[in-house]
């Protein structure tokens, strides 16, 4: 039961790590490549319109999602309430059979 404890705790953390792994690689290629957008704006009109917001702003969108899926900062349905209702459902299944 220990080993599995272990394990399982092991596999949580490394799906964690993905996950910062993920939005890490997203949030680098976003800055990148808004930059490189800004730069080609800058050169072609010298910010007469700054049209590289428009891609700064809609991909920013994502990145906000994504950091709230990534970081659980969701306060409705994140991992934590998913957690509660695991065990809570796991405490009425027992229910259930300890009766049956």
């Amino acid at each position: 039961m220990e080993n599995f404890d272990k394990e399982n705790k092991y596999l949580r953390a490394k799906e964690r790590v993905e996950r910062l792994r993920k939005f890490y690689s997203n949030l680098t290629s976003y800055v990148v490549v808004i930059s490189a957008l800004a730069l080609i704006n800058y050169y072609t009109n010298e910010w007469r319109y700054m049209w590289f917001l428009w891609a700064a702003f809609g991909w920013g969108i994502g990145i906000l999602f994504h950091a709230i899926g990534t970081f659980d900062l969701n306060p409705f349905f994140g991992r934590s309430w998913e957690q509660r209702k695991i065990k809570e459902f796991m405490r009425e299944d027992e229910e259930i059979n300890k009766w049956e």
